[in-house]
């Protein structure tokens, strides 16, 4: 079960917009990870290279804790909204559950929820 202080550290280093550190700091070398009902990711370094891959599209990214974060026994539940300025120009903005299993202080599962089409970009002067 991780602690609070623990917790509080992984989302300051997300909301940071540190999420490659973040993710090598606080996810288990076998983690799972699953976006909806997407095959699973495995390994920290799999999460890891996505996160460098998603940091290298944008221009910029703010990254939100969206409380309270929701914690029983092993089990956390975060809110998260991210807003993404592309650098093609494009913005968009997406809210998420990340339902975790901690072991200790490390995330050893994670699924994410969220609607797929906030993925999409709106074109520049769109909010």
């Amino acid at each position: 079960m991780p602690g609070q202080h623990t917790l509080e550290r992984f989302v300051a280093m997300v909301e940071a917009n540190e999420h490659a550190a973040a993710a090598e700091a606080f996810y288990a070398d076998d983690v799972v990870i699953q976006e909806n009902q997407q095959p699973p990711r495995h390994g920290r370094a799999a999460q890891v290279a996505l996160e460098v891959a998603v940091q290298q599209r944008a221009a910029a990214i703010r990254s939100f804790c969206l409380r309270p974060i929701v914690v029983q026994g092993e089990h956390v539940v975060i809110r998260w909204r991210f807003e993404f300025d592309w650098k093609d120009g494009s913005r968009s903005t997406m809210e998420e559950l990340a339902w975790q299993r901690w072991q200790g202080d490390l995330i050893a599962e994670e699924t994410f929820f969220y609607d797929p089409a906030q993925r999409l970009p709106r074109p520049p002067g769109q909010a």
